[in-house]
């Protein structure tokens, strides 16, 4: 009797004892994924990281903390056979007693910290992390479990991101302007050189080719007043300028993001703070996230997957843009219609044809409309923090389209290029869909069968 009772106690305080180590696991949401790519954010601005760049760094970022969930969480599934030459990853068996939310957060971190310019900034909120954790209880020992085994992951994601031949193109030659009327020529305040000519080199995720939803050519340069082509830079002229409705200003303001936006404070030109297309999705993302009260390991996918449909559609986007070398409304119109003539918004550094917004917008949207729904209403308030109002949304394509519009507001694109744009970007989006989800789908049947 009492060996049974001994026997009894024993359990009693195993169970006591399980109970408090798990409740010193740290529990993170949503917020502290998009807190991260906030972070990533603030260096980007910082280092002027051009936007298929922060594109590129985002998704790696992601994918590292993304494959900490799927090798904890049996609800998800690596990328590996999904991506274009993704490895099976490594898991750190030999590490126990860490909690798997933390290194996913960690290894986005350690992920961004190497692939960032200026990415050792991040160490002081790194440590200001860990620092929260111990306050909170969360034992030294699993801290630094959790970042052992977030740094094994990233080493690996970091391989995988070096393998896509980034770090190559810089063995280009030097992208000079084609010596032919109609093509892109670099515009004023900065006349920077384009950037990214040979972003459509690197490897894609999800494409099986950089060319594989190549628009329809854009409408042929004309300087006829009867042309299709002077009609676009008519409209342009016309609804692009400074001379705009409040609300069509606001629209313009509000989805500028243009990293290169150069101020006149009278004496020099110095660099306006601004975000990227792809963090302002991303930013999108997380308050649907937030609203929607997805879980840590669905908020991770969920960003993983939209920065993917970012990166690979920055790659279809560049990939037009360095073949049709199209001319911005402001070289066109100060030659051919009014030679003071300004756009509202100032001309990004890179050929006009696509629109990028609107490519990366639409696929953006396409990947949260599946896993927030059609009619999914929300407040956009990350320009707030810049300056700007927050604008309201009754779904992610309504702002898929505005975004696009924004551009013609700008006076820094065309009509074609908007819809051609958003077209493709729908393209792309559904394609990054459904190689994730149809890999997902049948694992699902594949554990149906095996019962």
């Amino acid at each position: 009797m009492k060996n049974w009772i001994f026997f009894s106690l024993s359990i009693m305080l195993l169970l006591a004892g399980c109970r408090e180590q798990a409740e010193q696991q740290p529990e993170f949401s949503s917020r502290q994924i998009s807190e991260v790519i906030a972070r990533m954010t603030d260096i980007m601005v910082h280092d002027v990281t051009n936007p298929p760049l922060a594109g590129r760094f985002f998704s790696y970022a992601c994918l590292a903390g993304y494959e900490v969930v799927a090798q904890n969480d049996t609800t998800y599934s690596s990328m590996h056979g999904v991506l274009n030459g993704y490895p099976l990853l490594e898991k750190p068996d030999t590490i126990s007693d860490y909690s798997f939310q933390l290194s996913a957060i960690l290894a986005m971190l350690e992920t961004a910290k190497k692939m960032q310019p200026s990415g050792s900034m991040l160490e002081d909120y790194q440590q200001q992390l860990l620092d929260s954790c111990r306050r909170s209880g969360i034992s030294d020992q699993l801290i630094g479990n959790s970042l052992e085994y977030a740094q094994i992951v990233s080493q690996q994601i970091l391989a995988y991101a070096k393998a896509d031949k980034y770090n190559q193109i810089s063995n280009y030659p030097r992208y000079t302007p084609l010596d032919k009327e109609g093509s892109w020529y670099p515009t004023p305040p900065g006349f920077f050189a384009p950037v990214e000519p040979y972003f459509s080199t690197i490897r894609a995720f999800t494409l099986d080719d950089n060319t594989q939803f190549k628009p329809a050519p854009p409408v042929a340069f004309s300087t006829s007043k009867d042309s299709d082509f002077y009609k676009l830079l008519m409209e342009t002229y016309e609804k692009g300028g400074t001379n705009l409705s409040e609300e069509n200003r606001l629209i313009a303001s509000f989805w500028d993001c243009n990293p290169f936006a150069l101020q006149d404070n009278g004496h020099l030109m110095v660099g306006a703070k601004k975000i990227s297309p792809g963090a302002h999705w991303l930013g999108i993302t997380g308050i649907a996230c937030e609203k929607a009260g997805v879980d840590f390991s669905e908020a991770m996918k969920i960003n993983t997957i939209v920065s993917i449909s970012l990166m690979d559609g920055f790659i279809a986007c560049w990939d037009e843009k360095f073949r049709s070398h199209r001319i911005r409304p402001e070289t066109a119109i100060r030659k051919h219609i009014d030679p003071n003539w300004q756009p509202l918004l100032q001309t990004p550094p890179f050929p006009e044809y696509l629109s990028g917004h609107s490519t990366i917008s639409s696929a953006a949207a396409v990947v949260l409309t599946h896993y927030f729904g059609d009619n999914f209403e929300y407040e956009d308030t990350v320009e707030v923090r810049y300056g700007l109002p927050a604008r309201k949304f009754t779904s992610f394509q309504q702002a898929a389209v505005e975004a696009g519009l924004s551009r013609l507001y700008g006076g820094i694109h065309y009509m074609d290029a908007i819809d051609n744009g958003r077209s493709q970007g729908l393209q792309v989006g559904e394609w990054v869909l459904n190689k994730v989800e149809k890999r997902v789908a049948a694992e699902a049947g594949m554990v149906a069968d095996s019962w």
